[in-house]
């Protein structure tokens, strides 16, 4: 059995992860956690570990009205510690540190009606002080690999499942709510909660590095998820091409306005190819999925 410490105590991905392991590999995987908040952890032995699993950071910012403070803390939170907690699991001895990178280093989705596919040789390109600050993580835990120091690293795009924070629960009020929708043909890569966590168990037990871009089997459309959100709930609405325009010209206006729009019916996906793998990890399709998260 290998035993896991997640450092990040309280996170969305760390307790759902823990829960899965629980339910599915209790016989492979212990799963322990320590909190990042009060720096005690420098003190932790980390060597009866096999696995640290880093999933401290800072997420979802409003990248638009920001102190020069706040971006600070974003560094300081998801590059310096994730760096620094990489390098105490390497003077510990552990055999593998896994690291929660994100798609945001590639910066932005493409607007409302343009294409973003992202391949193993697409070079990133943060957009924001969020997106940089994960990226320079990206690149510091990395450097840190050796023969004896197994680093993995995902680069998942949107997360989503039961209890999950961003841009699900938004699309999932709207689908409650809205009588109407615009039936856009954007393309998403996204991420279901427990196929990541099904992920996750795989390169433990294999013990697999380098980088990684896990993603559900199929891409999601952001009005059919939206469609399948108020099925499940049974809403009524009614998703149709004859509001589009109301997208495009969203899309164009200044400011927060077309930031929105382009968030909601932009376009950014993980071409397929780098997200096959020799395991299985899909357990769940999209439509499950959204039964599964809406339940």
């Amino acid at each position: 059995m290998k035993k896991v410490l997640i450092t990040g105590a309280n996170s969305y991905i760390g307790q759902s992860f823990e829960q899965y392991v629980h339910d599915h590999y209790a016989s492979e995987l212990s799963v322990d956690t320590v909190d990042m908040i009060d720096g005690s952890w420098r003190e932790k032995d980390f060597s009866s570990y096999d696995i640290v699993y880093h999933v401290a950071g800072l997420a979802h910012a409003d990248v638009g009205h920001v102190s020069e403070e706040i971006k600070k803390k974003y560094y300081a939170v998801n590059t310096d510690l994730a760096i620094e907690t990489a390098k105490k699991a390497k003077a510990d001895g552990i055999k593998q540190f896994v690291f929660m990178s994100s798609a945001i280093i590639y910066g932005d989705s493409a607007p409302y009606g343009q294409v973003k596919r992202i391949t193993k040789d697409t070079e990133p390109a943060p957009a924001n002080f969020y997106g940089d600050s994960k990226w320079q993580a990206d690149k510091g835990v990395r450097e840190l690999a050796d023969e004896n120091y197994l680093v993995t690293v995902l680069r998942p795009p949107m997360i989503y499942g039961k209890g999950s924070k961003g841009n699900y629960p938004t699309l999932a009020k709207m689908a409650k709510k809205l009588p109407i929708f615009p039936d856009v043909q954007n393309e998403r890569s996204m991420l279901y909660i427990e196929n990541l966590c099904e992920f996750l168990c795989q390169v433990m037990i294999r013990g697999e590095g380098g980088i990684f871009w896990p993603q559900n089997a199929e891409y999601t459309r952001t009005s059919d998820m939206v469609k399948m959100i108020a099925e499940v709930s049974r809403h009524k609405l009614i998703v149709s091409k004859a509001f589009n325009w109301i997208v495009g010209l969203a899309a164009h206006m200044p400011g927060k306005v077309s930031a929105l729009a382009n968030k909601a019916f932009g376009n950014l996906v993980y071409d397929e190819g780098i997200s096959e793998y020799g395991f299985v990890y899909i357990v769940y399709g999209l439509k499950e999925s959204v039964v599964r998260t809406e339940e």
